[in-house]
This record gives C-alpha cells, sequence and structure tokens, in this order.
C-alpha cells in the first residue's frame, strides 16, 4: 500500500471560495440531492416570500412550473434591495444571490420572525442552478440580473419603469448536480397549502405549464384560508369522525414567542401532530412540541384527578394514553430560533418549550371547565386508551409465553418449506382455502411456503392494538414470520434476523374482493411491520384474469386488452371468433395446481410486483377513510386506490 503521509503539505489545503462549497457539498446546505433536495430549492425561495408577508408587506406568491421544469416564484413584497453596498461596494441584489451568510434577516429591525436565518437559501439555489434570473421590482424601476452556477454574467441592470413592487426569481436546477430535475406538482401544492392555512390572507397559486394529456385539465390552483389552523387541523382529519364539535385554538404570546396551537380529538386510534416555527415544518419536532405535549398530558391528568374521572380507569395512564386519536397543529413564532443544520428539521431552543407549555395549559385548562361534555369524552377516551393498551400487553405476553411453551409452535393452516435459509424462503398469504389447497399441490415444497387466511383480515386502521393481538389470521401472520410488530406498546424496534421468510407474497384473487383483502394486508403491514416493506421482502401476486385458449394454443391474460389480442390473434386464420374459448377464473381456487404454478408461482415466468412504502401508504390512506371493514369498497373506489398505487389492481 502506497503512503500519502510524506506527500501532505500545505498546498494540500484547499479553501473554497464563494458558492464553490455549496457545489461541492450540497447535500450539507439542502439535505440530498435527490427528489426532495430538489424541492427545497423551491422552499427556500417561497421562504423568503413568505418572510415578507410575516414582516407584512407581502399577500401574494405565484409559483409557476415551466415546460422545462424550471422554477419561477414571485411575490409582491418590498423587494430585495439593489443599492450599493457601502461595505461590499456592489449591489445589495449580487450580494445576497452570491455570497453566503448575507441577508436582511440578521437585522431585527428587517424581520421581527423569519424562517430564512442563515443567509444561504437563496444563494444555494443559485449555486445549484444551472441559469438563474431575478427580477427586482423596487423604487418605480425594473431591475436584473442573470446567473450561470451561482457566477453573475452581468452587473444588476435597471430595465424598465414600473408601479410594481416585488421579487420574482427564475431558475434551472443542475442537472450535473441533482439526480432528478423533475417536479411533483403535487408535492409542491401540498406544502402550499399548508403555508395557506399557517398564513391568514395570504394569497398563494400554483401553475404548472409542463404538458400534459389530452384527459388532463391544465394544473392550476389557489391557496387561501380563512379559518387558518382550525381549518388545517380539520384538513388533516379529513374522513375521521371528531368527538368534540369545534377544534380547540389556542393563542398567546409569552416570553416574545408567538404560540398558536389547534387540536381536536377523533374516534381513531393514530396521533398526528404537525408542528412549524416561522412556517418551517419541524418534521422531528423539538422544543415546541415537547411543551405542548407535557401542558396536554398535565393538565388533562390534573383535570381528571380533580373531577374523579379516573376513578374507573384501574389501570396507568401514560402520556401516550392522552394523545391516542389527537390531531393538532403547532405554530410559533420564534425570533432567534434555533435549528439542527440548514434544513431546519428540530427546533432546540429551550425557551420555546415553557411558553407552548404556558400557553396551552392554561387556554386547555379552560376548555375543559367551560365544556365538561367534550372533557369527559376526552378522558373517557384516554381511559379506554390505557385499558387497550394493557390489554395489548397482556395478549402479547400470552402470545410469546405460549410460543416458547409449545416450542415456538407454526400456526396449524401453515405448509411450510423444506429450506432453512430464510433467504431462499417464500410466504404465500392466500386467500381462502380453497385457494391455498391449490397452492399446496402447485408449490416446490423446497422453498415456498403457503398460509392460507380465511377471509377479510382485520381493518387495522380502525382496530386498537389488543384486538389486532386477538385476531386469529393477524396472530397466525406473525407466528408464521417469526417476528413481533414493529409498533408494539414498547416501540420496540423489528429483529428482522428472525424473520422466516424473506420474500412475503401476497396473493389474493383477481377481483374486489381480492382487492379488498390486499389492501387490508398493505395496511397491517404498513402500520405494524412496515421494517418488512422497506427492507423489500413485501411482494404482490398478479393472478390473470383470463385463459384464451383454441385447440392446443393456450394464453393467460392479465388484462381486458390483452384477451381482445389473443381472440383477434387465434382467431386471424379462419376468422372463427366463436372457436375461441375464453375462461375467466373469479379465484384463484378455480385454477388448477399446474396453471397456478405456471402463472403465477414459478419463478422464473410469474410477474410478481414489490411493495413500496408508497403504495402501502395508498392502502393505509384508503382504509382511513372506509366506514368499516366488513363491506367491500364500490368497484369505482378500488380503482381510482390501484391508480394511486400503481398496483394494477
Amino acid at each position: 500500500m502506497t503512503s500519502t503521509t510524506n506527500d501532505y503539505s500545505a498546498d494540500h489545503i484547499q479553501v473554497l471560495e464563494g458558492l464553490e462549497a455549496v457545489r461541492k457539498r450540497p447535500a450539507m446546505y439542502i439535505g440530498d440531492i435527490g427528489i426532495k433536495g430538489l424541492h427545497h430549492l423551491i422552499w427556500e425561495v417561497v421562504d423568503n416570500a413568505i418572510d415578507e408577508s410575516l414582516a407584512g408587506y407581502c399577500n401574494s406568491i405565484a409559483i409557476t412550473i415551466q415546460e422545462d421544469n424550471s422554477i419561477t416564484v414571485s411575490d409582491n413584497g418590498r423587494g430585495i434591495p439593489t443599492e450599493i453596498h457601502s461595505k461590499e461596494k456592489k449591489s445589495a441584489l449580487e450580494i445576497v444571490m452570491t455570497v453566503l451568510h448575507a441577508g436582511g434577516k440578521f437585522d431585527k429591525n428587517s424581520y421581527k420572525v423569519s424562517g430564512g436565518l442563515h443567509g444561504v437559501g437563496v444563494s444555494c439555489v443559485n449555486a445549484l442552478s444551472s441559469h438563474l434570473q431575478v427580477t427586482v421590482y423596487r423604487n418605480g424601476k425594473i431591475y436584473q440580473q442573470t446567473y450561470a452556477q451561482g457566477t453573475p454574467l452581468h452587473a444588476v441592470q435597471a430595465i424598465g419603469a414600473t408601479d410594481l413592487r416585488g421579487t420574482t426569481v427564475h431558475f434551472t436546477p443542475d442537472s450535473t448536480i441533482f439526480t432528478t430535475t423533475v417536479y411533483n406538482a403535487h408535492t409542491i401544492a401540498n406544502r402550499l397549502q399548508e403555508l395557506a392555512y399557517l398564513n391568514l390572507g395570504l394569497r398563494i397559486t400554483l401553475e404548472d405549464k409542463r404538458e400534459r394529456n389530452e384527459s388532463q385539465e391544465p394544473f392550476k390552483q389557489t391557496f387561501y384560508s380563512k379559518e387558518g389552523l382550525r381549518a388545517f387541523v380539520l384538513h388533516l382529519s379529513s374522513g375521521k369522525e371528531f368527538i368534540m364539535p369545534e377544534p380547540i385554538l389556542i393563542e398567546g404570546t409569552k416570553n416574545n414567542v408567538a404560540v398558536q396551537v389547534a387540536m381536536t380529538y377523533n374516534t381513531g386510534y393514530s396521533e398526528t401532530v404537525a408542528s412549524y416555527v416561522n412556517n418551517i415544518p419541524t418534521i422531528e419536532g423539538g422544543m415546541h412540541v415537547t411543551g405542548f405535549k407535557r401542558a396536554l398530558t398535565r393538565t388533562l391528568k390534573n383535570y381528571a384527578d380533580k373531577s374523579n374521572l379516573l376513578e374507573k380507569a384501574k389501570v396507568e395512564i401514560i402520556g401516550d394514553d392522552f394523545r391516542e386519536g389527537l390531531t393538532a397543529v403547532i405554530s410559533v413564532k420564534v425570533a432567534e430560533p434555533q435549528f439542527e443544520g440548514q434544513t431546519k428539521a428540530k427546533l432546540g431552543n429551550a425557551e420555546v418549550q415553557g411558553a407552548v407549555e404556558s400557553c396551552v395549559a392554561e387556554t386547555l385548562y379552560y376548555y375543559l371547565e367551560e365544556h365538561p361534555k367534550e372533557a369527559k369524552y376526552i378522558i373517557d377516551k384516554v381511559i379506554i386508551a390505557a385499558q387497550a393498551r394493557q390489554a395489548a400487553r397482556k395478549a402479547r405476553e400470552i402470545i410469546q409465553r405460549k410460543n416458547v411453551l409449545v416450542g415456538s409452535s407454526l400456526p396449524g393452516k401453515l405448509a411450510d418449506c423444506s429450506e432453512r435459509d430464510p433467504k431462499l424462503c417464500e410466504l404465500f398469504l392466500v386467500e381462502g382455502d380453497s385457494a391455498g389447497g391449490t397452492a399446496k399441490m402447485g408449490r416446490n415444497r423446497r422453498f415456498q411456503a403457503i398460509l392460507p387466511l380465511k377471509g377479510k383480515i382485520l381493518n387495522v386502521e380502525k382496530a386498537q392494538l389488543y384486538k389486532i393481538y386477538d385476531n386469529e389470521q393477524i396472530r397466525n401472520m406473525i407466528t408464521a414470520l417469526g417476528i413481533t410488530l414493529g409498533k408494539d406498546i414498547e416501540d420496540k424496534p423489528m429483529d428482522l434476523d428472525k424473520l422466516r421468510y424473506h420474500k412475503i407474497v401476497i396473493m389474493t384473487d383477481a377481483d374486489v374482493d381480492g382487492s379488498h383483502i390486499r389492501t387490508l394486508i398493505l395496511t397491517f403491514f404498513f402500520r405494524y411491520m412496515r421494517d418488512v416493506i422497506e427492507q423489500g421482502h413485501l411482494y404482490i401476486a398478479s393472478p390473470p384474469l383470463y385463459l384464451v385458449k383454441r385447440d392446443k394454443t393456450e394464453q393467460y391474460c392479465w388484462t381486458e386488452s390483452e384477451k381482445e389480442q389473443n381472440i383477434i390473434k387465434l382467431s386471424a386464420k379462419d376468422g372463427k371468433v366463436d372457436a375461441v374459448v375464453v375462461q375467466r377464473y373469479k379465484g384463484l381456487g378455480e385454477m388448477n395446481e399446474i396453471q397456478l404454478w405456471d402463472t403465477t408461482m414459478d419463478p422464473t415466468r410469474r410477474n410478481l410486483k414489490q411493495v413500496s412504502i408508497a403504495s402501502a401508504l395508498a392502502a393505509e390512506h384508503l382504509f382511513s377513510m372506509l366506514m368499516g371493514d366488513e363491506v367491500p369498497p364500490r368497484r369505482d373506489f378500488i380503482k381510482r386506490y390501484a391508480k394511486y398505487a400503481k398496483l394494477d389492481i
């Protein structure tokens, strides 16, 4: 091995000038160079416009996705200053666009609060764009400057007169930096909808000018909210049944921190808490979320103790119980927020925790005193959550003890394989005993195991944890797989080293009921065994819909169009369409073992689709909106889900 120690000298020390550091290490500034980092460029520019709105100078923002995937962001704020900077001796506009840690956010006389803090946002966008043009409408004139990869192509120019004010930034992401340069309009729309809820009176428009199919209408949306966080929390809870007539709105200012919280409870069992600091989403939470949770737990527990509502509980209440079925939005405005990194994922200001805790505790206490009926509903739900948590623990312990006592016995209906290397083993989750019997006869016993599932499994989106453990079909799946739930009562991580099959295949009928069962299974894995999906172990089998045959020629068809094409093909010689026989497979049980092997189970010919988190999330969203788990969804509802999840079901 050649040593480089002796060659290491002062000449090897590099000093990156200007925006070169951003281009050299872009992930440090925008998170990554994939789809997330690509969209982060938009957020940096939009955040500057939002800061103008927070300062009271902007009420309109427009974002346009151009035909070539470039982006234009316009606002009617004050416009970036263009005057000559006294120290740097060049236009302030050029300094803002080309110098790191330069901007108006350091001067609190210009911005009391802002999302931009470090003065690197828009300059990073400039550095990571192959082309950027900024146009400023200010002091009756139009100013403009153009850049290539962050380098100015000319000085700031006055190109005309105007009565307008504001800033327009047009940029094209650099394809040599990003792994993709194609924007997702729905991702952008979701973020803009959030911003409209967080900023009353701000009108935001989004237009997508890219070429669309003839059947698709031009994409243009306007986002505007009169209700603010109240509307936001209802939006996040859409499809849920509320246990209180209106969301609770909490507003106040403590220690120079402006606090806004909206919260409500629904009959579901999941917790949704969205948090923001100066309009920036803090996906990892932080001190404001900690303050909210502490105030919620302390206030509800004190009220329940005072009102003797916990006497019938007979179980220990913990913080998680108070948040079951909760949907909340927390928004704080902080003059000097301390974020973890440029991407601002988590807030670290200790004083914000106290401000939020004080505001929430005070307002929530008065709400509970003035609304005893709603308060009782909430406490009753907390008690049920605690009892269900305790029941789930007991059910899990019984399952674990039983497995230990009987030598971790496998479900009786499981037809296991002889192979013991999990990497080579496959488990087929099959709909019904009839199809299970056919699959058992048609499988390769060496590496393929079959577990028939009786009917529709429990809809875990609408069930408490102890009912999930108590469901025979789900217990059979858990036992067969050899792993515990990933999202159990103690939040222990899943031990995938114990997974008995590295390929788990959902194999259901190609009809509406089969789609329903498949979606229920997807929802279970997404909620409680997400690691299995993330590690690429979950698949969906696609059995054919038809068998088209004439004489000794047979063709399996998975779609209506394939069927029609094969009918034409088999009747082409003599035009005798009647001689072509079409068999419709209404279920897997109608196939014989050879047909099932040939079309669905043979590793060399089958068509398996690996489940992604996105497709499983589609299933989870679908069933969060269902009113019951016994009635199958309507056919058009399933089709809409299939189109969204791209599973062709």
